[in-house]
């Protein structure tokens, strides 16, 4: 092959379009790995409509580790005591599908259990979703996607009557009022962030408001940076709430003629005042006031948020929060404006679409919903009641399933739980109880490898040809342009003859992954995320397309009374047609057309400080890498750019436990401990450290940073509160000295005993 190929970037959602160049079209000198052997030219595709030619480091780098340290053949072993051995893929076949049927004859369906990845192309996801919710009849899949986005998912189900952000990126080009929370946009999605902060530095009159107990890079390129005390977002957000209430700021039309809810929300925010609210979040009240002053002043609100508002306790309530403030300002529907949340991976919008969570169906479909379980038991062939009424285990109850024996076969893929869930002495420990582990990824090792019987080698970006949706609903082929190594699968492919071996023939009938996207997209016919109109041809031909995309085309008609006056509203306040954005004939996905308010007090954190873990511990990202460095390990560039994990801690709390800059520091929670050497700088709120979140046992010697963290979780998203947990710090100096005297006592008593007798 010599001619370039465009794809997507398989790290962030972002979803920057990358153009890539095979080594025999490129310099000698310029394209090569750390051991001189020639990659791919990897650059940003300026046609690409969502990234427009941008390409962070991660992107710019992805070459350099597709060939490391790569899974080839399947291996097996019967205990994990055991070593692997190779198999061939019917041995390993055989193996997976006999234990799915012993588990359904013992068991019943609902003790299998598959954990996926928002780095699944959407084929994948759809494939796994077919096998386990349909011809299985088990709702039993989970992905990585629990951890991340769930939150937003059940924020926006709730406000708007079904999941999708609302907002395009050309919003960040437009918008009068940037409110960033729980979000450190400048390092975790790059791309967005710079084309935000090129329109903010360009628009004098544009404000960028960034909520953060860090002074991020984010924050310090903000106007307003609050840095409050965490678990008080929801303080923040309805204080924001009374200060526009109180000064008219709301629109009341569009409350009436377009919501519900407004009247409790009211007599909620009434209860927070602004000098309640400073006081709870800990900035001061003139900051509270000026971020709701840049709010009421602004005809275009947008607001971004990420892990930092959705990995929480109160998840879907700081979701629905932020919501409300876009609803009581009718700051939705138009350029520049709306509630938009910053997926975290590559295509969790994808496996969002795809039904790849364990409450939900193809085509944002629910699995309560008895009309959606009958559309698609037609579509796929099964007989009435095939799929559950019932939602399947999220991952943390796959965990607690295994520690109760409730699990036969856990089925991982294209992710790493061993580093990425919380509790991770807890998680280890139910790994460690599985009867049957099949890890499916396509790197050796990870941490999760020791925890499986099975391993499957799987292709991945570069290697396979599917669809991903980024964080604006944009849908880009990435197409295959190597080889796979070894005897690497496509997970779909593997899922499919799982499926067909079981006896499901019929449902498995694909060649190619164009064959899947066919049917896939069928199920999304008018549905909210309609994507219809899409194929594989046409997104070579055209390019990235954003749904909704129907075969017809046609554009949603402006909902409007008789009075006209939505009609007026709509051209007055959003002067676009629809199009790129949703809801913009300011009709929701609610049965009677209305968005809803949520009221909610705030409860705070799960896991407060207290006297003996006076510390509250935030987790999260560094620029150059990615989750649990499976690939950004192995790029030597990234290494050197980020070598070594730390603890950020203020000043204040260093004088305090007597902690010096660069001392190793032993970090303790209820769950375990891990040691990072001491960052002091003012840059993080006192009371509060952070520790990026990346390094597992294959990257660092006691490292984890989810040793730490607690599995409490938001009780409507089930997503865990992996962002806060209380701590105390001991500095590692002081417990070598402590041993010593420990060990000096327990001689003395021996020698005092030996002289006794």
């Amino acid at each position: 092959m010599t001619d370039s190929v465009k794809t997507l970037c398989p790290y962030c959602g972002v979803g920057c379009g990358l153009e890539v160049s095979p080594p025999a079209s490129t310099t000698h000198a310029t394209h090569r790995d750390s051991q001189g052997k020639p990659i791919w030219k990897v650059m940003g595709d300026r046609s690409h409509p969502s990234s427009k030619g941008m390409v962070c480091v991660k992107g710019a780098t992805i070459m350099e580790a597709v060939d490391k340290d790569r899974l080839l053949y399947p291996m097996m072993r019967e205990s994990l005591s055991d070593s692997f051995r190779r198999v061939s893929w019917d041995e390993a076949f055989d193996r997976i599908v006999q234990q799915i049927k012993t588990v359904i004859q013992t068991q019943g369906a609902d003790g299998i259990c598959m954990y996926g990845s928002g780095q699944f192309q959407t084929e994948d996801y759809y494939i796994a979703q077919k096998l386990l919710k349909g011809c299985l009849g088990t709702n039993n899949f989970d992905a990585n996607s629990r951890l991340c986005m769930s939150s937003a998912v059940a924020g926006y189900i709730q406000s708007f009557g079904s999941d999708g952000p609302p907002c395009c990126y050309d919003d960040l080009d437009l918008t009068d009022c940037a409110f960033l929370i729980g979000t450190n946009a400048a390092d975790c999605h790059p791309i967005v962030f710079n084309r935000l902060h090129k329109h903010i530095k360009k628009d004098r009159k544009a404000k960028l408001i960034v909520v953060d107990p860090r002074t991020t890079k984010t924050a310090e390129a903000s106007d307003l940076h609050l840095a409050i005390k965490p678990g008080t977002d929801i303080d923040l957000l309805n204080g924001i709430a009374h200060l526009l209430m109180l000064w008219g700021k709301i629109d009341t039309f569009f409350i009436d003629e377009c919501t519900q809810g407004f009247s409790q929300y009211a007599e909620i925010i009434r209860h927070y005042s602004p000098e309640v609210v400073a006081r709870r979040c800990n900035i001061p009240i003139e900051h509270l006031e000026q971020a709701a002053k840049y709010w009421a002043e602004s005809e275009r609100v947008l607001s971004l948020w990420s892990m930092g508002i959705n990995q929480s306790s109160e998840g879907t309530a700081k979701v629905r929060t932020i919501i409300n403030l876009h609803l009581m300002t009718a700051n939705i529907g138009k350029p520049g404006a709306g509630p938009f949340s910053l997926t975290g991976q590559p295509n969790a919008m994808g496996g969002r679409e795809a039904g790849g969570l364990s409450h939900i169906l193809p085509g944002y479909r629910s699995v309560k919903n008895a009309t959606h379980r009958s559309e698609l038991e037609q579509f796929w062939g099964l007989k009435p009641g095939q799929i559950s009424p019932n939602p399947g285990r999220d991952v943390w109850s796959m965990i607690t399933g295994l520690e109760r024996g409730e699990v036969g076969l856990l089925w991982i893929a294209a992710t790493n739980p061993a580093v990425s869930l919380p509790d991770l002495v807890r998680t280890k420990s139910a790994l460690l109880q599985s009867p049957l582990t099949v890890y499916q990824d396509a790197y050796y090792p990870t941490e999760t490898t020791a925890y499986a019987h099975i391993i499957l080698p799987a292709a991945q970006w570069s290697e396979k040809t599917g669809t991903m949706t980024n964080s604006e609903r944009m849908v880009t082929l990435s197409p295959q342009f190597r080889p796979r190594p070894g005897e690497a699968k496509a997970d779909w492919e593997i899922f499919a003859e799982v499926g067909r071996r079981l006896g499901f023939t019929q449902q498995f009938q694909f060649e190619t992954s164009a064959e899947v996207h066919r049917e896939f997209v069928q199920l999304t016919r008018n549905r909210p995320c309609e994507m219809t109109g899409m194929s594989y041809e046409r997104l070579q031909q055209e390019g990235p397309l954003q749904w909704p995309c129907s075969e017809t085309e046609t554009e949603p008609e402006i909902e409007t009374k008789e009075t006209g006056l939505l009609s007026s509203w709509f051209k007055n306040k959003a002067g676009q047609p629809p199009g790129k954005r949703l809801y913009t004939h300011l009709k929701f996905n609610t049965p009677d057309g209305r968005a809803r308010f949520a009221a909610f007090h705030s409860k705070g954190l799960a896991e407060p400080p207290d006297e003996n873990y006076p510390l509250v511990l935030t987790v999260g990202r560094l620029y150059g890498h990615w989750h649990t460095q499976t690939r950004t390990g192995r790029i030597e560039k990234i290494t050197k750019m980020h070598p070594n994990p730390f603890i950020e801690i203020h000043p204040k709390d260093a004088v305090k436990v007597g902690i010096q800059d660069g001392e190793l520091v032993e970090v303790r929670s209820r769950r375990g401990s891990a040691q990072f050497p001491a960052m002091i700088t003012k840059a993080i709120a006192p009371g509060t450290v952070f520790v990026p979140m990346h390094w597992g046992a294959l990257w660092g010697n006691n490292t984890e940073a989810n040793t730490l963290t607690h599995p409490e979780a938001c009780p409507i998203s089930l997503e865990p509160e992996l962002k806060a947990c209380a701590v105390q710090l001991i500095p590692v100096s002081s417990l070598a000295k402590e041993s010593l005297v420990e060990e000096y006592q327990n001689s003395l008593t021996v020698e005092l005993a030996s002289m006794s007798r």
